[in-house]
């Protein structure tokens, strides 16, 4: 698994590199890199990869998407990390961007890298049918703004030191983090041009991993350290943040992830041996300690 995840990371890596390397040259660029590279597990290229499998999606050209959504999560932890956010000085175990190069030099990089996650999706080295790149296009600014990414930070935000139903924090952390999962879930059914129904139900699986994600991302800040983690840790519980562990516990938080786990491999039990490499990831998911 950790392989194939490292295959994943670099590949995705080498695309980005190239794709920068193609543009002119701005003063932005070394603040965009240093977000992107190493650029952490890529875990939701690896997702978008395990989908592809189950549907015969070209490996190169999920590879090239997943660098876009690499993009936008890039942006997002940028964002993220800013003193008016979240406020941490530290990420994937190096000093946050704001930190390296200013807040206002990565407000800019943010905007970069999420404007050129749309360059990519729609560039003519990317070969596929132009009214799907539209679709895409479509799908991932759904994910990326106020009904995803920029929705449930906003939530994330407003629900600190406050007590919040199990319904909302659901609906915040699937907003926050499961609309991306649910983009790269859905990307293979957009590419082979399946019904809506089709897409919906790949959505729904990735909303449910975007969730698992989240809560195994809560429980590493929950137990592990800021060395381990890269990142600092204990935050949550001093912010006052509204998560699953809060509400329910830490045990009861575990059996809830489990049990999503198993909804999900249930979900995908007529791919049969085709859904195990979905299956580890998700193993991976649960088990990481950063």
């Amino acid at each position: 698994m950790k392989n194939k995840l490292i295959q994943v990371a670099n590949d995705t890596n080498s695309f980005l590199k190239s794709f920068i390397k193609k543009q002119k040259k701005s003063e932005l660029i070394s603040a965009m890199q240093y977000s992107l590279f190493p650029g952490g597990k890529k875990i939701r290229s690896k997702i978008l990869l395990d989908m592809g499998v189950l549907l015969k999606v070209e490996y190169n050209i999920l590879i090239a998407i997943g660098a876009a959504v690499e993009c936008i999560h890039a942006y997002s932890l940028i964002h993220d990390d800013l003193p008016c956010m979240d406020n941490d000085k530290l990420r994937r175990g190096k000093p946050s961007t704001h930190i390296k190069f200013g807040e206002s030099t990565a407000v800019l990089a943010g905007n970069s890298l999420l404007t050129m996650a749309f360059e990519i999706l729609i560039s003519s080295n990317l070969k596929i049918n132009e009214k799907i790149k539209v679709d895409l296009v479509k799908k991932l600014s759904e994910c990326s703004g106020h009904l995803g990414i920029a929705g449930g930070q906003y939530l994330d935000l407003s629900f600190e030191k406050k007590k919040i139903s199990k319904n909302r924090i659901i609906e915040m952390e699937i907003k926050k983090t499961g609309k991306l999962f649910s983009f790269c879930c859905a990307v293979p059914a957009i590419i082979k041009r399946k019904n809506s129904k089709s897409i919906k139900f790949f959505e729904n699986i990735g909303a449910n991993i975007g969730l698992l994600f989240q809560i195994a991302d809560d429980l590493i800040d929950f137990k592990s350290s800021s060395i381990v983690a890269g990142k600092k840790t204990g935050k949550d519980s001093k912010k006052g943040k509204a998560t699953l562990i809060s509400l329910l516990g830490y045990n009861n938080a575990i059996k809830y992830s489990n049990k999503i786990k198993f909804k999900i491999i249930n979900d995908l039990e007529k791919y049969g041996l085709n859904s195990n490499n979905l299956k580890k990831t998700l193993d991976y998911i649960l088990t990481r300690n950063k």
